[in-house]
């Protein structure tokens, strides 16, 4: 066989075969194909979803147990799995539709959100935020190091270790990050980063408010810390309001 037909055919088969090697080994890596990003559109005749987020049962307690810096930490305390307001209401419960290809514009922050380590708490505790960024702030007199997971992959690692110090980290990924301190390991903390406009964090009372819905069929996710998601479908009409209930347990 000559070199050229060699190029032509044998040659040019076993590319082939390494490529689909390649991407067989990339599939059961856990990789697949980009989808389509969030389309925005106008929508004059959206509906909105207006709810509340209960749970079931008397709220649960963690137990903190801070071992070092006490003067900045405090002492022993229990802490609330769940924080509830009037008629088991949930606070900071993060509430989205999934999977929404299209509507409103994705807001722009007037300043990127930020996640304050604050006498070894972090500071809000949850809250969420439109893809972007995050500015990581430290206000305590000692060393922090703020490590942020998604699906167990680092999203941020950074060292505060002087009082006053703000620095911005990317957040490119939508998703749940869950925030710890490497050096205070009791610190938690959440941030929903979002890739389309239709989320909320319920009040004090439980409550929630999801406007400018385009017309449709969706899937609703209430999250919680401690009870995980729990996902309910939900239709909106043109123009007008659902209401929906959501009972969290674990």
């Amino acid at each position: 066989m000559s070199v050229d037909r060699c190029r032509r055919t044998s040659c040019t088969s076993r590319r082939a075969r390494l490529s689909g090697a390649w991407l067989a080994a990339l599939v059961s890596a856990g990789y697949s194909p980009p989808v389509g990003a969030y389309e925005s559109v106008a929508v004059p005749d959206g509906g909105s979803i207006r709810g509340k987020v209960t749970f079931a049962g008397s709220a649960p307690t963690r137990k903190i147990i801070p071992d070092k810096d006490p003067t900045v930490c405090g002492g022993p305390r229990d802490d609330p799995e769940v924080v509830l307001g009037p008629e088991q209401g949930v606070q900071d419960a993060v509430v989205y539709l999934k999977g929404v290809e299209k509507g409103k514009a994705l807001p722009k922050p007037s300043k990127p959100a930020e996640i304050t380590n604050h006498e070894c708490r972090f500071v809000p505790h949850v809250q969420a935020t439109p893809v972007g960024s995050i500015v990581i702030v430290n206000t305590d007199p000692i060393m922090h190091n703020t490590h942020g997971y998604m699906d167990r992959a680092t999203v941020f690692n950074q060292a505060l270790p002087l009082k006053g110090m703000r620095i911005p980290k990317p957040l490119n990924k939508p998703g749940m990050v869950q925030v710890k301190c490497d050096v205070h390991g009791w610190m938690l903390g959440w941030v929903y980063v979002a890739d389309n406009p239709y989320y909320a964090v319920t009040g004090k009372d439980g409550s929630f408010t999801i406007p400018d819905v385009p017309p449709g069929s969706y899937t609703l996710v209430a999250w919680q810390e401690y009870t995980g998601p729990k996902e309910v479908p939900v239709t909106v009409a043109a123009k007008q309001p659902v209401q929906v209930s959501i009972e969290l347990k674990k």
